[in-house]
């Protein structure tokens, strides 16, 4: 009986331990990476001659059309230099015209010299020094703005004052403070005007009733 028990005993102890058996959920698994490694290594494939070429030819082409595009830039900056090459010294040199325009004003509010013929002379050479240096501006074109009676324009006039004048349109220019000047499309410096507006309501009262106390 012992032998018996003894016999049984050796034999599960020489029992081989059963084989393990993949789960399907690692099967799965392991399915899908062997996939996906085989995608990545079809995504790294080596790119055709003809591929390189092709991709060889694009870059060239881009580097042509970027070249291109700094050699019109270049250009277009070349020709405003040249074209305003001269825009800080015809805009200093305007100066000139408004040290003749404040001493002829000086002048002609001098009472000692009002009716003389220094004051006609001196008037007189200063008008044609002005005219001389508006005609070397607009040979260089540089042109003053027509500013007089014109409808405000922000781009060439800053008004600094309205006027009541009921004879003209709102935002019409009546008064030229300061002449503006342009040279080609660029503005110098822009005009300093007043602008016309309409009187006020309170003033229009004021007026009526001195008008029915006159009547009365």
């Amino acid at each position: 009986m012992e032998k018996e028990e003894n016999q049984n005993t050796t034999d599960k102890d020489h029992q081989e331990p059963e084989k393990e058996t993949a789960k399907p959920e690692e099967y799965l698994d392991s399915k899908i990476n062997q996939d996906t490694d085989q995608e990545a290594k079809e995504e790294i494939k080596e790119p055709t001659p003809e591929e390189k070429i092709t991709e060889l030819e694009d870059k060239v082409v881009r580097t042509f059309a970027e070249m291109e595009n700094q050699r019109r830039r270049f250009e277009k900056e070349k020709e405003e230099a040249f074209e305003y090459g001269g825009y800080n010294f015809a805009k200093e040199a305007l100066n000139l015209i408004d040290n003749l325009e404040r001493s002829k004003q000086i002048l002609e509010t001098d009472e000692k010299l009002k009716g003389t013929d220094a004051l006609n002379k001196s008037l007189e050479h200063l008008d044609i020094i002005k005219k001389d240096a508006i005609s070397i501006f607009e040979r260089n074109n540089i042109k003053a703005i027509d500013s007089l009676n014109k409808k405000l324009d922000p781009n060439f006039h800053q008004a600094m004052m309205e006027i009541e004048d009921d004879t003209k349109d709102p935002g019409t220019i009546v008064q030229e403070i300061q002449k503006g000047f342009t040279i080609k499309d660029r503005l110098l410096r822009p005009s300093l005007v007043g602008v016309s507006k309409k009187t006020s309501k309170k003033e229009e009262k004021t007026e009526e009733n001195k008008q029915n106390i006159e009547d009365k």
